[in-house]
């Protein structure tokens, strides 16, 4: 079993091995092998990436993903142009599926609610979004249910 200190080492070194990030912006910390990251990102995929980064490393048994986005100036957008985009990257990613998926801009944070048939779908339509010039957070809501399951009723 890995210690702690051996985890940070580890997770640091993933964070300042990553050229899509900064990780002087993000602290680390560990105990009982749950991993916190905190600090600053310039972007929703930039704290994504960072989160992927901890999962990555040997050891790691839970994380709390505190990074908070803060945009520069030049990327902050208003909420529906935010919404527009997103509405435009899920008809290209899922373009069976994206009508049965709806989304919500607020404040910068987008929200995905509807249904999918499976659970790549569910998880392509939220990484069709994280590169959105302008998002902080993306919460999926997203339910997964088989075309089994659906109703076969049609009204008219």
């Amino acid at each position: 079993m890995r210690t702690d200190d051996e985890i940070k080492r580890d997770v640091e070194e993933e964070l300042r091995r990553d050229p899509d990030l900064d990780g002087a912006d993000i602290a680390v910390a560990v105990k009982d092998s749950v991993v916190t990251l905190a600090g600053f990102a310039r972007s929703y995929g930039q704290r994504h990436q960072a989160e992927q980064d901890a999962k990555r490393v040997a050891g790691v048994m839970g994380l709390a993903n505190d990074i908070e986005v803060r945009l520069p100036i030049i990327n902050r957008r208003t909420d529906p142009d935010i919404a527009r985009e997103a509405v435009a990257a899920l008809r290209g990613e899922l373009p069976h599926g994206a009508g049965r998926i709806r989304v919500v801009a607020r404040d910068g944070r987008l929200t995905l609610e509807g249904e999918v048939e499976s659970s790549y779908q569910r998880q392509r339509a939220e990484s069709a979004l994280r590169r959105i010039r302008g998002l902080k957070g993306i919460t999926n809501l997203i339910a997964v249910v088989p075309e089994s399951g659906r109703s076969t009723t049609r009204y008219r």
